[in-house]
């Protein structure tokens, strides 16, 4: 998700062309790449906005401290060795309150340098929680940077956080990644409120101070593409591309056509193809083509907007979900490849739970819910209340999406069978993400996707504390304002729960009261079909929320 800032320059900085042809002719120079994706980043900065469109890009030039590897196990990407209460860089700590902690030391990579030269050192990690606990930053998951108690920097290159509590996942920092305080403090403390709306990264995003890792944007044209070229201060592997062009094609069928036509090489996973799509495709690609499909952690829902008085009723939210019939979806749409989501943990994951309520497809029990709930009176076939509301909502997704667009007609045919009125008001993935859906704009429905690591807690997107505004600057994923204590409570706890299988079962009750309230609708878990040429090689999707291109030092080209 995410949304659209200020106008970026479209400027290659050539001060650094010389660097970056020596470091492309060492590593073989094999020439360009461009990647076919469906959506444009709403912003590039790391921390604002939470949009898988840019975290593909970033995952070339700004990676996370630490994240899931390949083997869905925790790994550094920025820091020099992962932290673990068996190595001692995780120490429990008695905190002021008389609750307890974990003192968690990282180091960053000592050779780790900004694009510009300049080394990441910890004035960047104290800028970026500093940015992180400022109320109005527009930061994505402040529930993190709130949990950090204390920075105690050791050297330029080591330091502490004491957290607020213990967790199980005190060594995954997804959403740490660095900013460089060089270039964005005098930006951040000109007007911290309107940070979010003036960063270099999108002000600026073609400055090579912004990137560490093994790519920096060299060039962009908003909306369109986005031009990456190495990194001359990366200090991992050389990557072997020149270039990669990130290209943004939002409508699939036009993905196609690019594709056949060679005006690009591949199509993303992660942001590319339905299932459907790449299996009607696959025949006409020839033998220069190859399709993967990779099973993973892709939540196909609509979240709901509890703050319409229409969906406030458990019995209205629980009579949608009856009204569809979704394995017959999933057959005609995706060819049965797409299983049906029964709650908000995939059946891939450890913690996933069969014992909660299922919702098979029932429209006489979804009648008698409506009914019940006081929507018993039929004008012109939509249902009304007493007072003479009419049973109806906005019904909105990304436009261009031919997949979810013709989902979203089926949805709309089956519910209003049943006389539940839903009007299609469609966006471009930027305006849809970037203001709509982050400003809780979207009426009733939102459709769309979260993808999710290994057991990952979803606090952001359901805790109370997490609702987006105007006071906190937008910031957080809980779009729906789902609001409950036990809710709230179970995020705390499974959290903090350190022997997995007594945090298995917290995981199971808070899927159960999921399954029960449906602050969302689950429709599917989205398999990733992934097209590249036979000539490529290295491209693994992980099936969890790490890119494919967190890795892309590792491709190369065959022939």
């Amino acid at each position: 998700m995410g949304g659209m800032r200020a106008l970026v320059l479209v400027t290659t900085l050539l001060a650094f062309c010389g660097a970056a042809s020596a470091q492309t002719q060492e590593a073989g120079g094999d020439g360009e790449l461009r990647i076919g994706v469906t959506q444009y980043p709403g912003t590039l900065h790391p921390n604002i906005d939470a949009m898988l469109a840019k975290y593909y890009v970033l995952a070339m030039t700004n990676r996370p401290v630490s994240h899931f590897g390949h083997d869905w196990q925790p790994r550094c990407f920025l820091c020099a060795e992962l932290p673990t209460l068996e190595n001692g860089l995780v120490e429990r700590e008695a905190l002021p309150d008389g609750g307890e902690g974990l003192a968690i030391t990282l180091e960053i990579h000592p050779d780790a340098t900004w694009g510009d030269g300049t080394p990441v050192t910890t004035e960047d990690v104290a800028f970026t929680l500093e940015v992180g606990n400022h109320p109005q930053s527009g930061i994505s998951n402040a529930e993190m940077y709130r949990r950090i108690v204390e920075l105690r920097v050791h050297d330029d290159k080591r330091f502490t956080l004491l957290t607020d509590r213990i967790t199980f996942q005190h060594n995954v920092f997804a959403d740490l990644r660095l900013l460089p305080a060089h270039i964005e403090r005098p930006i951040f403390e000109a007007a911290p409120e309107t940070y979010r709306n003036r960063t270099a990264f999108d002000a600026d995003p073609t400055n090579p101070g912004l990137a560490w890792g093994p790519y920096r944007i060299a060039a962009l044209t908003p909306g369109a593409e986005i031009t990456l070229e190495p990194n001359p201060t990366w200090f991992g592997t050389p990557p072997s591309f020149d270039r990669i062009v990130v290209r943004t094609i939002e409508n699939t069928a036009a993905l196609e056509a690019n594709l056949l036509s060679g005006s690009i090489d591949m199509i993303a996973g992660e942001l590319g193809l339905a299932v459907d799509q790449a299996v009607a495709l696959e025949p006409r690609l020839g033998e220069g083509y190859k399709v993967e499909y990779t099973p993973g952690l892709v939540y196909e829902h609509i979240d709901l907007l509890l703050d319409n008085p229409l969906l406030a009723d458990r019995r209205v939210r629980q009579a949608l979900l009856y009204a569809v019939d979704r394995e017959a979806i999933s057959e005609r749409l995706f060819g049965g490849q797409n299983p049906v989501a029964s709650s908000n943990v995939s059946p891939l994951d450890r913690v996933h739970s069969n014992d909660i309520p299922q919702y098979s497809y029932d429209p006489e029990h979804a009648v008698a819910l409506l009914e019940e709930a006081g929507w018993s009176e039929m004008r012109n076939g939509v249902r009304h209340d007493a007072e003479g509301t009419p049973l109806r909502f906005d019904f909105m997704t990304t436009a261009g999406n031919r997949n979810r667009e013709l989902l979203q007609q089926v949805l709309q045919s089956q519910w209003r069978e049943l006389g539940i009125d839903t009007v299609i008001r469609n966006e471009t993935p930027r305006v849809f993400f970037g203001t709509t859906v982050q400003q809780r704009n979207f009426g009733g429905m939102a459709l769309f996707a979260w993808i999710s690591a290994p057991e990952q807690v979803p606090r952001s997107t359901l805790h109370s504390e997490e609702i987006p505004s105007a006071d906190n600057g937008w910031t957080g994923q809980n779009l729906t304002g789902f609001v409950d204590p036990r809710v709230d409570d179970l995020l705390d706890r499974i959290e903090r729960e350190l022997d997995p299988e007594a945090r298995r079962v917290l995981w199971h009750e808070l899927q159960q009261i999921y399954a029960e309230e449906l602050p969302a609708l689950p429709l599917f878990w989205r398999a990733s079909p992934q097209v590249t040429p036979t000539w490529l090689e290295g491209v693994r999707q992980t099936g969890h929320m790490v890119s494919a291109s967190m890795w892309v030092e590792e491709w190369r080209r065959t022939d």
